[in-house]
């Protein structure tokens, strides 16, 4: 996801409990919105009826009840990526961006309202029981918890915490591959997904292979550096320079740099701009924040870059979404970089996130969509890349897409 920091407040002050600290009476705060159209004695209403009326009453549980009550405010705008975390959840939205966690290493998000895999992570259990980017999430077993369900209208906290779990626990998921007719099952064991934001490896070509590390000394002709960047989370910067410093060191080893930003499911917007200046003049656009609550806003790049020069291709495909596409959308439309490999996710627009001040609960409120610096908006349509590469299913330890990207690089 894309995240920038606003101050927003006041829709968690819809519904409010506060404990006494000195009795175990919870009182409830009753006020009004602002907003004169919106009359709430409808839910006070139902709240007093649940309370005094129904059956079991060692399963009314206050604090859920708010919480479901700030859950379904959220998600009646219709927009799956404005969303209200209870504690647990925001914690797990934190971890993502940390990058490490329990699950079994998937990123999810929506497709016109319908739970997705953004990307599968490299290595983990998804991506190595077949699981693809752009494949449907249908339903979620996990006999365990005692957790059986349909993803239709479900909620995406509730789905990452019926998908995550202990190291060593399973869940059963039914996906369906997209444009497939069939859906298909996989049973997956849990494991510690540690993920890291940026990796840098050297190689060469080599027939059909991408040749990598020692044995690329044998291969005739320049280095190509293989830059992966896997997410813009809170390690991308300190990550990003090792690596660039990597590639300075072998500079003049080296024919061109291939960005890779395959399954890279975006982070923090601010990142896409940092990372975008390492190949950009100062003071050129990335990308166009467009607003109806704020002033039109146009961020720039604010320092000196490194690899100005270098020749340069991003490799993408359509686990590549959001702060992903802003640094690939800028590097093609400035001409500094081809776009190699299938169309990106489409994901343009902005959330804020903020932590809230009860609990430790958290917000996430879409506030704008972004524009890339010849004023494409990519949402629900993604990137076109320069140069389409498809892999190929019948050659799946052969990656078709980085051999091709390197031999576009190296290209006078």
């Amino acid at each position: 996801m894309v995240y920038c920091n606003h101050n927003i407040k006041g829709l968690a002050d819809l519904v409010s409990v506060a404990k006494n600290p000195t009795a175990t009476v919870q009182t409830i705060n009753r006020s009004q919105p602002d907003n004169s159209n919106v009359d709430m004695s409808l839910f006070w209403e139902v709240w007093d009826k649940l309370e005094r009326n129904f059956l079991f009453k060692d399963r009314i549980n206050y604090q859920k009840m708010v919480y479901g009550a700030i859950s379904g405010m959220t998600s009646s705008l219709g927009d799956p990526y404005t969303a209200f975390f209870p504690p647990q959840e925001n914690t797990t939205s934190k971890q993502n961006l940390n990058g490490s966690f329990g699950g079994v290493g998937i990123e999810l998000g929506y497709s016109k309202s319908q739970l997705i895999v953004i990307a599968p992570i490299s290595g983990m259990p998804a991506e190595k029981a077949g699981v693809m980017a752009g494949d449907y999430i249908l339903k979620i077993v996990d006999e365990a918890k005692a957790i059986s369900k349909d993803t239709y209208n479900l909620n995406i906290n509730d789905a990452v915490n019926y998908i995550r779990g202990e190291e060593g626990t399973k869940v059963k998921l039914t996906l369906l591959h997209e444009n497939a007719s069939e859906p298909y099952e996989v049973e997956l064991t849990r494991d510690t997904i540690v993920v890291p934001s940026v990796e840098v490896e050297f190689g060469k070509i080599a027939g059909n292979k991408f040749v990598k590390g020692d044995e690329a000394a044998t291969v005739s002709g320049k280095l190509i550096a293989h830059l992966r960047l896997s997410r813009f989370g809170e390690l991308t910067d300190e990550q990003w320079d090792k690596s660039i410093q990597q590639i300075l060191e072998k500079n003049d080893q080296i024919g061109g740099v291939v960005l890779d930003v395959r399954n890279n499911p975006g982070g923090y917007m601010q990142g896409a701009v940092n990372l975008a200046a390492e190949f950009l003049p100062s003071g050129s656009v990335i990308v166009k924040q467009i607003s109806t609550q704020e002033p039109d806003q146009t961020f720039r790049t604010q320092r000196m870059g490194r690899l100005l020069t270098i020749p340069l291709v991003v490799l993408m495909n359509k686990g590549s979404a959001s702060a992903s596409e802003i640094l690939a959308g800028s590097l093609q439309d400035h001409q500094r970089a081809k776009l190699i490999g299938t169309q990106s996710f489409g994901k343009g627009i902005i959330q804020s996130t903020e932590d809230l001040d009860t609990n430790g609960a958290g917000l996430h409120i879409t506030i704008a969509k972004w524009l890339t610096p010849d004023d494409n908006w990519v949402h629900e349509k993604g990137l076109t890349p320069d140069v389409p590469v498809e892999l190929d299913p019948k050659q799946p330890t052969v990656d078709i897409q980085l051999i091709k990207a390197a031999e576009v690089v190296l290209k006078p």
